[in-house]
């Protein structure tokens, strides 16, 4: 077992299951539309709104909203700031099964 184990290392904010979803799928795109989040997650619109205004308030993400013609247009990216917090995220959890 390790010693260097620090549960407060687990950031509150990433680890929700639909917020860590989000992170997980934006870490490997550029950007992504709320509908494709949306399936991917297979969550509701507003479960997915609410998730990524945390996410954004955090500053872990960037929301910009537009139009596609005359429909909305919401696309999601992750930040220099959430790529970091995902990476932290992603060691501590790693820190929970490293020597077992």
């Amino acid at each position: 077992m390790s010693d260097d184990f620090d549960i407060g290392r687990i950031d509150d904010v990433i680890h929700g299951r639909v917020r860590l979803g989000i992170m997980a799928v934006l870490s490997g795109v550029d950007s992504a539309d709320f509908n494709t989040l949306k399936a991917r997650l297979q969550t509701t619109d507003g479960n997915l709104s609410v998730h990524l205004r945390k996410l954004e308030e955090a500053g872990f993400v960037a929301v910009e909203k537009s139009f596609q013609g005359r429909k909305p247009l919401t696309q999601a990216k992750m930040t220099e700031a959430g790529r970091t917090a995902f990476l932290s995220y992603l060691d501590a959890m790693a820190g929970l099964v490293r020597d077992r």
